[in-house]
C-alpha cells in the first residue's frame, strides 16, 4: 500500500554520524519544522562532544550560525545546551577556532535573552577573564570574551562585582595599543560598563585608575589619532566614556558651599589673593570694621553678587561648588588671563565692569548643561568630542577658554548688569555653534571662537531671520496655504520612496553591541513588507528576493510608537533609556502579531513612521515632515518670486572654479 500523499521521507545526515531517515507530514508543516530543529538540536548537541576534531569543528560552526535563529536557540537552551557551552569553555581543552565557535555561539545564544545572566558559576567568569588577560590570544576568542565580560558587567550587579575582581584596567589597556578598532571598541566598552555600573563612590576611584594607566592618551594616540576612520561602534562608546567622565562632575555640581566651612571659605580667600597679590591679614592688624570694609571692596571688585559673604553664591545647585573649583584653577593656571581679567574690570568706573564671579557661576551652569552634566549616555548617540581627549582636565581647560570668551564678548557688546542674561545668551551660542565643527583641540576650539564675535553672531542671527521675515506677509501667506496640499504630497512621496529602498536595523538585545541586522522595505507597489535577518551590515539596497518574511500592507491594523511598543513593554532595561525609546515603533497586525522596530537615529524614525502611516492613509505628523514642509515651501515661494522678477534660473548648475596649481601664498588675517 503506498504511503499517503502528504508524508515525505526525508534523510538528515552529519558528517561521520549514521544517516537518519525520517517521515514528516506536510500537513502539519509547523510541528515537522519543530521535529526537524530538534533533531538538528540533539545532532549537534551531541556531535560537539565528539573526540573527532573535524567534527567537533563543524557542529561547533554549525551551531554558531543556528543560535542566531530564535526557534533553534529556545530548542538548543531547552535541552540544557548553555550548560553544555559553559561546561567546555570550563574544561579549558578547546583552543583556537574550536573555542572561538563555542564562544560565538554562547554570545548569540544569550543574546536573546532567554537565559539570566545570574546563572553562571564563578570558575565560568574566571575562563572568561583568563582569555582577556592573557598577553597572546586568538582575536576571535579575546573579542568574544570581551563581549561576554561586558555583558555580564551591564545585566548583572552581582556578576560585575565578580567581574571586577577578575580583571583590572592594567590588563585591558594593552589590547588599546593594537590595531585592531573592533577590539578597541569592546576593550573601551567593556572599561565603561565597568565605569557604568560601579557604585558612586567608587567611580571617583576608578577614574583615578584610569588617570594613572593614562587611558586617555592610549585612546587619543592608539584610537582617535590613528589612521583608521573612526566607525559609529567605536565613537559610541567613546562617547559613552566621556559623558561618564564629565559626570564625575555631578556631585561638586550639586554641593551646595557651606558658609561656615573655613576650607571652603579658603578658596575665595586664595581667590583675592591671586587677584589682588595681597597676604591674608592677621586677626590684629587693624580693625574689624576696617578689614570687613577692605573684603568687601575686594569680593565686589571679584564680581560676586553677595559682596559681604560670597559663599552665598554658591549656595545654587547646580552650579554649587563646582564653579569654584573651576575660578581656582582658571586663577592657579592660567594667572596672567584670571588677574587680566579680574583688574580690567574692577578699574571701571562706567558701569560696563564684566562681574567675573557672577559670570564664572553661570557660565560654569551653561557648560553643564551644553555637557548634559549628570544624565546617563544616550543609546544610539556618537557625539563624542576629540578635543576633550587631549587633556587631563579638559573641563577646567574648556571653562578658562569660555570665561576669557565670555569676557571678550561682554566689552564687544558694551554690557552693563542689565544686558547680563543677554550676553549669556550670545556666548551660549557661539560656544554651540564652535563644538558642531567637532574641534581636534582645544586650540581649534579657541581659534573657532575667535571667529565667532559679537559682530558674526549678528550677522548669522541676521541672515536666518530675513529668511523667516520675507515669507510673513499676507499675500505670500495665502500662497503657501495654497501649494501646501501639492507640497504634503510630494512629501509623502519621498517617504513611500525611503521605504522602497528600504533600512537595516539592528536587531534588539540585552547587550548594548549587537552584530546582528535585518533589513525591511516596501514593494514598488506599495502592498507589501519584506523583511528578513542579515549576516552583516549592507553595503546598499537589499533585493526583495532575499528576504525571507512578507507582511501585506492590507493585514496592518496599527502602527504605535515608544512606551506603547510590545518590545518596549518586554525590555525593562531598553524602557529606562530615554533615547531608545525615541526611537521604536511596532507594527501591529492580526490579533496580537507586531514587527519591531528600534530606528537607527531620528530621521530614519520619522522617515518610517510618516511612510507607514501614509499607506494606512494617516497624517504625517513627524518633526521631520513640518521641517521638509517648511523647507520646500519656502524654497517653492522664492522660485515663484525670481519667476515674477522675470529672473531666468539656469537648467544646469555653474561650473565648480578650477583648483589652484599654486598653493604658495599666504592669508593675512590684519
Amino acid at each position: 500500500m503506498p504511503p499517503p500523499a502528504d508524508i515525505v521521507k526525508v534523510a538528515i545526515e552529519w558528517p561521520g554520524a549514521f544517516p537518519k531517515l525520517m517521515e514528516i507530514d506536510q500537513v502539519s508543516n509547523a510541528d515537522s519544522t519543530n521535529f526537524y530543529i530538534t533533531e538538528k538540536v540533539k545532532l549537534i548537541k551531541k556531535t560537539t562532544t565528539s573526540y573527532y576534531m573535524d567534527m567537533k569543528l563543524d557542529a561547533l560552526k554549525d551551531l554558531a550560525n543556528s543560535s542566531r535563529d530564535i526557534t533553534f536557540a529556545q530548542e538548543f537552551i531547552n535541552l540544557d545546551g548553555i550548560s553544555l557551552l559553559t561546561q567546555m569553555v570550563e574544561s579549558g581543552t578547546d583552543f583556537g577556532d574550536l573555542l572561538s565557535f563555542t564562544l560565538t555561539a554562547f554570545v548569540e545564544l544569550m543574546d536573546h535573552g532567554i537565559v539570566s545572566w545570574d546563572t553562571f558559576s564563578l570558575a565560568f567568569i574566571k575562563k572568561i577573564a583568563s582569555y582577556v588577560c592573557k598577553s597572546a590570544m586568538d582575536t576571535a576568542v579575546l573579542q568574544r570574551s570581551l563581549a561576554i565580560l561586558e555583558s555580564m558587567v551591564l545585566n548583572s550587579q552581582d556578576l560585575y562585582q565578580k567581574v571586577a575582581q577578575e580583571i583590572t584596567i592594567g590588563q585591558l589597556i594593552p589590547h588599546l595599543q593594537g590595531t585592531d578598532q573592533d577590539i578597541q571598541t569592546y576593550t573601551i566598552a567593556v572599561i565603561n560598563a565597568l565605569f557604568l555600573k560601579s557604585p558612586e563612590e567608587k567611580r571617583q576611584e576608578m577614574a583615578h585608575i584610569l588617570a594613572q594607566k593614562q587611558l586617555r592618551s592610549i585612546i587619543l594616540s592608539n584610537v582617535i589619532r590613528s589612521n583608521k576612520p573612526i566607525n559609529d561602534e567605536m565613537a559610541h562608546q567613546l562617547y559613552v566614556l566621556q559623558v561618564l567622565t564629565f559626570n564625575l562632575l555631578e556631585d561638586r555640581m550639586m554641593t551646595k558651599m557651606d558658609p561656615q566651612d573655613q576650607a571652603q571659605r579658603d578658596i575665595i580667600f586664595e581667590l583675592r589673593r591671586i587677584a589682588f597679590d595681597v597676604e591674608c591679614e592677621s586677626n590684629n592688624s587693624g580693625s574689624i570694621e576696617k578689614r570687613k570694609s577692605m573684603y568687601t571692596r575686594d569680593y565686589k571688585k571679584l564680581g560676586f553678587i553677595n559682596h559681604v559673604n560670597p559663599a552665598v553664591d554658591f549656595t545654587q545647585i547646580p552650579p554649587g561648588m563646582l564653579a569654584l573649583d573651576n575660578m581656582l584653577y582658571f586663577a592657579r593656571h592660567h594667572q596672567d588671563a584670571y588677574i587680566r581679567i579680574v583688574l580690567e574690570n574692577s578699574s571701571r568706573e562706567d558701569k560696563h565692569e564684566c562681574p567675573f564671579g557672577r559670570s564664572s557661576i553661570e557660565l560654569t551652569k551653561m557648560l553643564c548643561e551644553i555637557l548634559k552634566v549628570g544624565e546617563l549616555p544616550s543609546e544610539n548617540c556618537h557625539d563624542f568630542h576629540p578635543m576633550f581627549f587631549t587633556h587631563d582636565r579638559s573641563f577646567e581647560e574648556f571653562f578658562c577658554i569660555c570665561i576669557q570668551l565670555l569676557n571678550k564678548t561682554w566689552k564687544e557688546m558694551r554690557a552693563t548688569s542689565e544686558d547680563f542674561n543677554k550676553v549669556m545668551q550670545v556666548v551660549k551660542e557661539q560656544i554651540t555653534r564652535a563644538l558642531t565643527i567637532k574641534p581636534n583641540s582645544l586650540d581649534q576650539f579657541k581659534s573657532r571662537l575667535q571667529n565667532l564675535s559679537y559682530t558674526e553672531i549678528l550677522k548669522l542671527r541676521q541672515s536666518e531671520r530675513m529668511n523667516q521675515e520675507d515669507f510673513q506677509s499676507r499675500p505670500i501667506l495665502e500662497l503657501r496655504e495654497k501649494i501646501q496640499p501639492e507640497i504634503m504630497e510630494l512629501i509623502k512621496q519621498q517617504r513611500l520612496n525611503r521605504l522602497c529602498e528600504g533600512t537595516c536595523f539592528r536587531k534588539i538585545s540585552s547587550r548594548r553591541r549587537q552584530d546582528k541586522f535585518w533589513y525591511c522595505r516596501l514593494s514598488p507597489n506599495h502592498k507589501v513588507l519584506h523583511y528578513g535577518d542579515l549576516e552583516e551590515s549592507p553595503q546598499g539596497e537589499v533585493p526583495h528576493d532575499s528576504l525571507q518574511d512578507k507582511l501585506p500592507v492590507a493585514d496592518i491594523k496599527a502602527v504605535v510608537t515608544g512606551k506603547d511598543c510590545p518590545h518596549m513593554k518586554e525590555k525593562g532595561a531598553l524602557k529606562q533609556n530615554k533615547e531608545v525609546l525615541e526611537l521604536a515603533f511596532s507594527v501591529l497586525y492580526e490579533s496580537d502579531e507586531y514587527l519591531n522596530f528600534i530606528a537607527p537615529d531620528k530621521h530614519e524614525y520619522c522617515v518610517w513612521t510618516d511612510g507607514l502611516n501614509a499607506l494606512l492613509g494617516k497624517e504625517m505628523t513627524s518633526e521631520f515632515t513640518r521641517s521638509d514642509m517648511d523647507t520646500l515651501l519656502n524654497m517653492e515661494m522664492k522660485l515663484r518670486l525670481l519667476d515674477l522678477e522675470n529672473i531666468q534660473i539656469p537648467e544646469v548648475p555653474p561650473p565648480i572654479p578650477k583648483e589652484p596649481s599654486n598653493y604658495d601664498f599666504v592669508y593675512d588675517c590684519n
